[in-house]
């Protein structure tokens, strides 16, 4: 699936927060969107997975307005992994990524073998399978980001939107999450905290900056020292390792 936003803008009252802001995605490409915190990533994402609507722009799937779907139609195009999830029921692990399922039901209709078999399975690939019967609300929060993966898992879109989803993962979980994502048949947009992990997962990155772009390329073209200077105002070093994969190294 191709992602494209095209001129997007959004304002909290006088403070424009996103200003003019396009990105695309091309099919199962994994693109990241980096900079520093109140840059305006997580508000485009929201504009792309419909949170939000812009005040201007507009996204499109496949050539064709997100605004003309109507919600069950694009949730059948877009699944989210958020930064933030709660319930205020006491959901159990299997039931909230059966939620997962509903945008592929009619209304009133009930979950049945194909749902489940799905659900087992996007549980066991995100190594959850034993939680199945757990309440949602006792995991921690690295385990509830790996069920919410799950449930994106489950909905079995063309197109996957991470909002900094590796937040509340140690490093073990953080490789393997994005080691799954990136093996997934789909066109994936991230917002994306850590400048290595965007290095090693990242086909292409988008740099945003006060609500602008103000740099897109591969991790090589894009990661360099004078740019994370400009951006995050911090020296670093850029180095290879032994297998030829860059690493940044902080000051």
């Amino acid at each position: 699936m191709n992602v494209k936003a095209e001129d997007i803008k959004l304002s909290y009252g006088a403070e424009a927060i996103l200003k003019g802001v396009s990105m695309e995605a091309g099919n199962r490409e994994f693109v990241g969107l980096i900079g520093p915190n109140g840059s305006g990533k997580s508000t485009l994402l929201k504009c792309v997975y419909r949170v939000l609507s812009p005040d201007k722009g507009a996204v499109f799937l496949d050539g064709k307005p997100l605004k003309d779907m109507n919600y069950k139609t694009s949730a059948r195009s877009l699944g989210v992994v958020a930064q933030h999830n709660y319930y205020n029921f006491d959901f159990s692990v299997r039931e909230v990524v059966l939620m997962g399922r509903s945008p592929h039901k009619k209304a009133l209709e009930r979950d049945n073998a194909e749902d489940y078999a799905i659900v087992a399975e996007a549980l066991k690939t995100v190594g959850m399978a034993e939680f199945a019967d757990r309440s949602f609300s006792t995991l921690s929060g690295g385990e509830q980001q790996r069920v919410i993966l799950a449930r994106a898992l489950a909905q079995q879109t063309p197109c996957l939107i991470l909002d900094e989803p590796t937040n509340h993962l140690d490093i073990t979980h953080q490789l393997q999450l994005l080691k799954i994502v990136k093996k997934l048949d789909a066109t994936v947009i991230s917002a994306i905290h850590d400048l290595n992990i965007a290095a090693m997962f990242c086909d292409r990155i988008y740099v945003l900056k006060n609500g602008e772009i103000v740099a897109q390329g591969t991790p090589r073209e894009i990661l360099t020292r004078e740019l994370i200077r400009e951006i995050y105002e911090v020296e670093s070093d850029i180095v290879e390792d032994s297998k030829g994969n860059m690493h940044i190294l902080f000051y």
